[in-house]
C-alpha cells in the first residue's frame, strides 16, 4: 500500500524541484534588470545635474513622475497576465522599458526628462504584480510564499551589483557622449536582448510546458486544480469587494508609506554620500553597495523567523520604527561620513527586512483572482504615489533648505505612524474571488 504514496512523492518532489529550478532564477534576473533601469537615475544623478543644468527639483521630480505611469497600467497588466499571456506581456514590457532607458541617454531639457520618465513608468508598469500573479500559475500554495521571497531578493542585490557597475559607466566617454548617457544605453541593453529570451523561455501554463515531463506535468495541473476546487467552499467575495476590504486598505497605506521612504532613501543615497564624502563616484557607489548587501541579509532573517514564528505583524511594524529612528538621529546633525553610512545602512536594510512579513500578510485573507487583484492595488498606489512623492519630496527641501536633514524628518513622523498599521490588521477570514467574480 506504501508505493503508490512512495511514487506520487517522488512525482511532487521532482516537479516542484524542477520549475523552481527553471522558473525563478530567470524571473530573478528579470527583475534585477527592471530594478537597475527604475534606479539607475540615482547614479546618473551624480553627473546630471551638472552637465544638463538640472537642480535637485527637477531630479527629484523626474525620479517621482516615473511612478505616475507606472499606475497607469499596473492593475491593467496584472489582468492581462492572468487572463492572456504572461509570456508575452513580460516581453512587451522588457523591450519597450528597455527603449525608454536608452532614450533617457538622449535628453536635454527638464520636460523632455519628465516625458521619458513617465514613459519608463508606462513600459515597467504591471511587471511586478504581473510575476506575483504568474508564480500562481505554477507554485502550489505551500511553495508561494518561498518563490515570492526568491524573486524578491533581486531589489537589494540589483542595488549592491548595479551600483558599482554604474558607477564605472559614469568613467566611460566614447564618441563624444558623457558617462552617465552610456550608463542609460549599456544598462538598457540587456531589457532589450532578455526580452526577447523571455518570448521563448517562459511558458504561460504547465499544459504548455515541454519541458516537464508528462508525470511531473499531470502533477502540478492536478494539485493545482484541486487547490481550485477546495476553495469554491470558502466564502466568496468578489474583486471589487476585496479591494474594498479593511485589510487591503490598511495594507496598501502602510506599503504607501514604506515604499516612498525606500524610494526616497535609494534614490538619494548617492548624492548625500557624495556630499558627505567627496569622493569619486565610483567609490560612492562601491558605498551604496553596503546598504544593500545588509537589506539581502536583513530580508532573509526576518522571513525566516516571520516563517518560524508564525507572526507577521510585529516583524512588520519593527523595521518601520528601526528606520524611524536611524532618520531621526541623521536629521539632528552631520555625523561624518562613516557613522552616516552607518545609520543609512541600518535605515536601508530595515525598509527592505519589511517586505517578507508584508508580503506574506495579504496572502492570509485574500486568495484567487482577489488576491492577484488586491496585489495589484497595493503595490499600484504604493509603488504610483509613494514612489513618486518620496524622491519628489525629498529633492524638494534639499533644494529650499540646501540639506536633507529636514526632508528626514518628515519621513521619521511617516514612519513611526505606519508602524502601527500592521498591528491593527486582523485576519477574519479568506477572501476568494469565485469562478467570474472578477
Amino acid at each position: 500500500m506504501s508505493a503508490p504514496a512512495i511514487i506520487g512523492d517522488d512525482v511532487a518532489l521532482r516537479s516542484r524541484r524542477r520549475i523552481a529550478v527553471h522558473l525563478l532564477p530567470y524571473v530573478f534576473l528579470m527583475y534585477v534588470i527592471a530594478y537597475l533601469d527604475r534606479t539607475n537615475l540615482a547614479t546618473a544623478a551624480l553627473q546630471m545635474p551638472h552637465d544638463l543644468g538640472f537642480d535637485y527639483r527637477v531630479i527629484g521630480f523626474g525620479a517621482g513622475i516615473f511612478s505616475l505611469g507606472y499606475v497607469i497600467l499596473e492593475i491593467p497588466g496584472t489582468i492581462i497576465v492572468e487572463r492572456w499571456s504572461a509570456r508575452r506581456w513580460l516581453t512587451r514590457i522588457m523591450i519597450s522599458w528597455g527603449l525608454v532607458t536608452i532614450g533617457i541617454a538622449f535628453v536635454r531639457t527638464p520636460h523632455q526628462f519628465y516625458a521619458m520618465r513617465f514613459l519608463l513608468g508606462l513600459a515597467e508598469a504591471g511587471f511586478f504584480a504581473g510575476i506575483i500573479v504568474y508564480l500562481t500559475h505554477w507554485f502550489v500554495y505551500e511553495d508561494r510564499a518561498k518563490a515570492v521571497a526568491g524573486f524578491m531578493a533581486a531589489i537589494p542585490l540589483s542595488y549592491a551589483i548595479g551600483s558599482p557597475i554604474s558607477g564605472l559607466l559614469l568613467g566611460v566617454h566614447w564618441g563624444g557622449l558623457h558617462g552617465w548617457q552610456w550608463l542609460f544605453i549599456i544598462e538598457g541593453m540587456p531589457a532589450l536582448i532578455f526580452g526577447v529570451v523571455t518570448w521563448f523561455y517562459l511558458t504561460d501554463w504547465p499544459h504548455q510546458a515541454k519541458w516537464l515531463p508528462p508525470d511531473e506535468k499531470n502533477w502540478v495541473i492536478n494539485q493545482l486544480e484541486s487547490e481550485r476546487r477546495a476553495k469554491k467552499s470558502v466564502r466568496a467575495y468578489t474583486v471589487w469587494e476585496a479591494v474594498r476590504h479593511r485589510d487591503v486598505l490598511i495594507l496598501t497605506a502602510l506599503h504607501f508609506v514604506q515604499n516612498g521612504s525606500a524610494y526616497a532613501l535609494a534614490f538619494w543615497l548617492p548624492t548625500m554620500l557624495k556630499r558627505l564624502s567627496g569622493l569619486s563616484d565610483f567609490r560612492v557607489t562601491l558605498m551604496v553597495a553596503l546598504p544593500n548587501l545588509l537589506g539581502f541579509v536583513a530580508m532573509q532573517v526576518n522571513g525566516w523567523h516571520s516563517d518560524r514564528n508564525a507572526e507577521r505583524r510585529w516583524h512588520t511594524a519593527i523595521p518601520l520604527w528601526i528606520t524611524a529612528a536611524t532618520l531621526l538621529v541623521l536629521s539632528m546633525a552631520d555625523w561624518g561620513t562613516v557613522p552616516s553610512l552607518l545609520l543609512f545602512s541600518i535605515a536601508a536594510a530595515s525598509l527592505l527586512a519589511f517586505l517578507p512579513s508584508f508580503w506574506a500578510m495579504p496572502s492570509a485573507f485574500l486568495c484567487d483572482s482577489a488576491a492577484a487583484m488586491a496585489t495589484g492595488t497595493i503595490n499600484c498606489i504604493a509603488a504610483g504615489l509613494g514612489g513618486f512623492l518620496g524622491p519628489a519630496l525629498v529633492g524638494y527641501q534639499a533644494a529650499r533648505t540646501h540639506s536633507f536633514r529636514s526632508a528626514f524628518a518628515v519621513l521619521v513622523v511617516a514612519l513611526l505612524f505606519a508602524g502601527f498599521l500592521p498591528l491593527t490588521v486582523g485576519v477574519r477570514g479568506r477572501v476568494v474571488a469565485p469562478s467570474g467574480a472578477d
